[in-house]
């Protein structure tokens, strides 16, 4: 009895992280984990993925508990008989991440609740959503100089700059696995604290009188529009980039779902029930990447580094393109959309809102800013895109 006792003692998690040598690494990222159930619940940061991710990354740093083994994933080949066989629960669902299953139905929802019009009606938008994909590639050239990573892992870097969390986690589960946990927490907390990144950069690139600039109606988009938009932008994107087919088909297939009238139970679907199970599974997974040993090294900072670095110079890349639309248009094009040219929907549209009506409370800039914020999910897309063309 006593010898089942002891037996029992030694396999608690407790003797487990004492016998660890690298027991305070797990303490430290029990706190990190902490840290993001605070900010998930308490400032309400994008509390839909940061709690997952945080609780994924409480259970994965559980010593003993064996959910997840991040080894199965990154080999050269998947054992997938390995697997199943001696997977744990997160292993399994982790499956979903790296199939490219996850990103891929996040953005069938996503394209389900967008409202393409502002951009149909206004097609320079899609200027400014190329140009706030800049700091991606910025990015992925300090990352690239830096000596510290591999081009695949500067280019899964870089694609935090299109603020669009899906996009980043499709690109590193392909190209950087081993790197996914600080780049997925990377992306989708620059993507919560969008309200105080983007407006110093906004003020600091627009003139008060720039600022207060009122733009003119969108013009009403047809039923024949919306529905044609989609069908052809998966058909051009197809065709030029068909890297970016998986994220850009299935946000554009998500679109004509709610756009088409004859499919409202599918869309209600997407936009509801399918999105919040995926978010669930996604953000789990993931959290569960970042174990002690994988997460505590130099190269975190530097990618979290990076990632800021990229994301600012996406949100001056769009704000300089709005300045030189604005000079070219002679004067109707308020800059401060540019700024929701990155791809946080409608996060960064908000801002630009926001920024707008502090300088002038009667005017409306939110639906102006859409046109560029949906562009920018495109953008990014195609920038993933390019890079899995590459590598």
């Amino acid at each position: 009895m006593l010898e089942a006792v002891k037996n029992f003692l030694s396999t608690t998690g407790i003797a487990r992280l004492i016998a660890d040598d690298n027991w305070w690494k797990t303490a430290i990222m029990f706190l990190v984990a902490f840290v993001l159930v605070y900010l998930a619940i308490v400032k309400k940061f994008e509390p839909l993925l940061l709690l997952p991710i945080a609780i994924g990354m409480l259970l994965t740093n559980l010593p003993g508990a064996g959910l997840f083994h991040l080894d199965f994933f990154i080999a050269e080949e998947i054992s997938f008989g390995q697997v199943l066989h001696d997977g744990g629960l997160l292993d399994l669902l982790y499956l979903g991440v790296k199939l490219g299953i996850y990103p891929s139905l996040i953005f069938i929802g996503i394209g389900a609740m967008t409202d393409f019009s502002p951009l149909i009606s206004n097609p320079k938008s899609l200027l400014i959503g190329a140009g706030a994909q800049f700091g991606v590639f910025v990015a992925f050239s300090a990352a690239l100089l830096s000596g510290m990573f591999t081009p695949q892992e500067a280019a899964s870097i870089g694609i935090i700059g299109g603020a669009d969390g899906p996009t980043a986690i499709l690109v590193t589960k392909t190209l950087a696995p081993a790197l996914l946990g600080a780049i997925a927490i990377a992306a989708y907390s620059y993507m919560a604290l969008i309200p105080m990144i983007q407006p110093p950069f906004m003020k600091l690139f627009t003139t008060k009188k720039e600022r207060q600039i009122k733009m003119t109606a969108l013009r009403q988009v047809s039923k024949t529009e919306k529905i044609l938009f989609p069908i052809v932008v998966t058909f051009v994107v197809g065709l030029i980039v068909p890297d970016a087919l998986a994220l850009v088909g299935c946000l554009m297939f998500g679109n004509l779902l709610n756009v088409c009238g004859v499919t409202d139970r599918l869309s209600k679907t997407a936009q509801n029930e399918l999105m919040n199970i995926v978010t669930i599974f996604l953000g789990i997974t993931v959290g569960a990447t970042a174990s002690a040993e994988n997460f505590l090294r130099p190269e975190t900072l530097l990618i979290i580094a990076c990632g800021l670095i990229a994301f600012c110079i996406s949100t001056c890349g769009g704000l300089i393109t709005a300045k030189i639309m604005n000079w070219l248009t002679g004067g109707k094009i308020n800059p401060l959309i540019g700024s929701a040219g990155v791809s946080a929907v409608p996060m960064a549209a908000r801002v630009s809102q926001k920024v707008g009506q502090s300088e002038d409370p009667s005017n409306f800039l939110l639906m102006h800013a859409m046109g560029p914020n949906v562009a920018g999910v495109i953008g990014s897309a195609v920038a993933a895109g390019v890079f899995l063309s590459w590598f």
